[in-house]
């Protein structure tokens, strides 16, 4: 994958199966976003073959099918009016539009936003702008707005940045509960730190320049050898009632 004259992302060669939720780690400029841009179908890849949700990139109208995958980050969190209300926000989910005015949506369509916000604790948040709350309410809301089309696929571009020590681990719950339901499509979590990676999840993704560090199952992938690979430092791992710890080596 080529961006400009820099190559993001230098042969990956990845598949997600239902029922698998992967976890992509790695320092800045490692090729995350890039990776993520395809998944959500945004960008198209460079070189070799795409396919998302049964779909060949470059061989079919991406926008009829961006619907079947539930996207919340950062970048998307921006892009949102703030006077916007919660309820709008979900509801708009259904046509992947940032404003409710481009879309006619029926009594039917505004329950299911509000079951939505509700199966994430925020139902009662449902008339106020999204720019009026917290940073921990705001990702739940973006979280219930990933869930408004039934996905195949969610993709979650670094849920947990900006957020507090108390936003960060009611973040953590709400995706373990996600996760545990049966029901949940494949979810692919971006972020930085291992902290951050909530029970549940199966597999992981270390990238570094672009580059694979390490694939597979998260036990065989979140081993201290590979983290320190991947960040460039001596680091210690590990592992406590399903949570991951990994802290620089003192020096000596």
């Amino acid at each position: 994958m080529r961006l400009g004259d820099t190559m993001a992302i230098v042969d990956l060669d990845l598949t997600i199966r239902a029922g698998e939720h992967w976890v992509v780690l790695g320092p800045n400029g490692s090729g995350k976003s890039t990776l993520l841009s395809v998944l959500s179908m945004y960008q198209h890849p460079t070189r070799g073959t795409a396919t998302i949700l049964g779909r060949t990139m470059g061989r079919t109208d991406v926008r009829e099918h961006r619907h079947r995958i539930g996207l919340a980050g950062s970048d998307l969190e921006q892009r949102f009016r703030e006077s916007l209300s919660s309820l709008d926000l979900v509801v708009t989910a259904l046509h992947g539009a940032l404003e409710p005015w481009w879309h006619e949506y029926g009594e039917a369509d505004t329950e299911r936003a509000r079951r939505c916000l509700d199966r994430m604790g925020v139902g009662h948040l449902a008339a106020r702008g999204f720019g009026t709350l917290s940073s921990g309410e705001r990702k739940k809301v973006q979280l219930a707005r990933t869930l408004m089309t039934e996905p195949e696929l969610i993709l979650l571009d670094e849920p947990g940045a900006g957020l507090d020590l108390a936003g960060r681990e009611g973040l953590i719950a709400d995706l373990t509960g996600l996760t545990s339901d049966p029901d949940t499509p494949p979810v692919v979590l971006v972020t930085h730190h291992v902290e951050e990676i909530p029970p549940g999840f199966t597999h992981g993704l270390l990238l570094s320049g672009g580059r694979v560090v390490a694939i597979g199952s998260l036990t065989d992938v979140l081993t201290a050898p590979n983290l320190s690979r991947c960040f460039g430092i001596d680091l210690d791992v590990d592992r406590h009632r399903g949570r991951w710890v990994a802290r620089a080596r003192p020096r000596r």
